[in-house]
C-alpha cells in the first residue's frame, strides 16, 4: 500500500491519493478496510476508488457521484490493470463545484508519476 497525503488543497478540502494490488471486488474491500484502519482516512469525507480487474471495471464513489468513473477512465488510458486506486477527500466547508472532478484528476495523475513509473 502506497499513500500520498496533502497532495491538494483547495478552499479547505484536502485530498490524498493511495492505491496497490487488486484483483477482485474482495481485495477491493480489504484494501479500503486497512485505509480506514488509519483514524485519519476513517473519518474522510469520501474515500473514492476504482481498479481495473481482467474483465470489467469496479469502481465506488463513496458518495462522490462520477468520482469512480474519473478514475476508472484515467486507469483505462494508462492500461493499469488489478491496481486499485482511492482517491482520499476530506471536506473543507466550501462546494468545490467541477473543480472537484480535476482534483480527482490530479490526484490519479500524481499516483501514476510517483507509485507506479
Amino acid at each position: 500500500m502506497q499513500i500520498f497525503e496533502g497532495i491538494i488543497t483547495d478552499r479547505g478540502s484536502k485530498y490524498a491519493v493511495s492505491g496497490g494490488e487488486c484483483h477482485t471486488p474482495d481485495d477491493a474491500k480489504a484494501f479500503i478496510k486497512e485505509l480506514c484502519r488509519k483514524k485519519k482516512f476513517a473519518k474522510a469525507t469520501h474515500n473514492t476508488w476504482a481498479f481495473l480487474a481482467d474483465d470489467e471495471p469496479v469502481k465506488n464513489d463513496d458518495g462522490e457521484s462520477g468520482a469512480g468513473m474519473v478514475i476508472v477512465r484515467m486507469l483505462e488510458r494508462e492500461d493499469i490493470r488489478n491496481h486499485i486506486v482511492v482517491v482520499t477527500r476530506w471536506y473543507g466547508g466550501k462546494h468545490l463545484g467541477g473543480d472537484r472532478f480535476r482534483h480527482v484528476q490530479d490526484a490519479v495523475r500524481y499516483y501514476i508519476d510517483h507509485a507506479l513509473k
